[in-house]
């Protein structure tokens, strides 16, 4: 099935969305950093065959979604807009969530704050709250981890020096091996603009930030977790833990010889696992 690029009206922000399918509950797929809505190319067709409106937006901040003028890029606003997009899409109770880094954090906030939208989500890369916290105890995750705290300082517009060459090297230490030629001109597209990369890094920034709209985590949708063994951003064993903190009928699977991007790195093979999960 083609996929259709549009714009949808939402929380008060124009959104940039890649779209597949015209019937059926919606399937909203978020992204993370440094990454586009694109990375959802190989599984928009394979949700909207399997019967879903299939829909992917750029995150706020990622051109071609507008900048929020508030320049609120807390995790609970995050979420606002991922419900407000379910809202917009015309999304009804048998709707799914899939996030990917990012993506997933939004996920576990939007599906605790409106357990009424959500059916089922699929998060990847960064498991629930109390597990990702956790991690960030260990020497080996905090040195991963480090753009996290250069991002706080005034240093973080180096980020944006010879055509972004900090976002390819964040992709290949995040998944070795994998050739990311499709993906990383979309991904600068989305980011080459000062706004709009300062807009990416004030995700981080928020996370920081005592007076950042708050949020919730105690989601209850059964969800299915997805981390490659060879995660270079965020270390498998940090997952340890993330089963018993997700929700009765959930599931972790550690994906074998895939990075951080799982779902591009063996599409065939995640797509399979989304799909599964999702019509289940």
């Amino acid at each position: 099935m083609d996929i259709r690029q549009d714009t949808v009206e939402a929380d008060g922000l124009t959104f940039g969305v890649l779209a597949c399918g015209n019937t059926g509950p919606l399937a909203l797929c978020l992204h993370g950093f440094p990454d586009s809505a694109h990375t959802y190319r190989h599984l928009l067709p394979d949700l909207a065959a399997a019967g879903f409106r299939a829909v992917a937006p750029w995150s706020r901040g990622y051109a071609p979604t507008d900048i929020p003028p508030d320049g609120d890029f807390s995790i609970g606003r995050l979420a606002a807009d991922a419900n407000a997009l379910h809202e917009a899409l015309d999304g009804d109770n048998d709707a799914v969530l899939i996030g990917h880094d990012w993506g997933a954090m939004t996920s576990y906030v939007a599906g605790a704050v409106a357990p009424q939208r959500w059916r089922r989500m699929v998060t990847m890369a960064v498991p629930p709250p109390k597990t990702a916290s956790g991690a960030f105890m260990s020497y080996r995750q905090l040195k991963r981890s480090f753009y996290i705290f250069l991002f706080q300082t005034g240093l973080a517009p180096v980020v944006g020096m010879d055509d972004l060459a900090f976002i390819d090297g964040l992709w290949a230490d995040w998944s070795p091996g994998y050739d990311a030629g499709g993906d990383l001109p979309s991904v600068k597209d989305a980011l080459r603009e000062e706004g709009n990369l300062m807009a990416a890094i004030g995700y981080y920034r928020a996370m920081f930030d005592p007076h950042g709209t708050p949020s919730s985590s105690d989601f209850a949708q059964p969800t299915l977790y997805l981390h490659g063994d060879n995660d270079g951003a965020f270390g498998v064993e940090g997952v340890a833990g993330a089963a018993e903190e997700l929700p009765a009928e959930s599931r972790v699977e550690i994906v074998p010889g895939t990075g951080h991007f799982l779902h591009l790195e063996k599409p065939v093979a995640i797509n399979q696992k989304v799909v599964d999960w999702v019509t289940t």
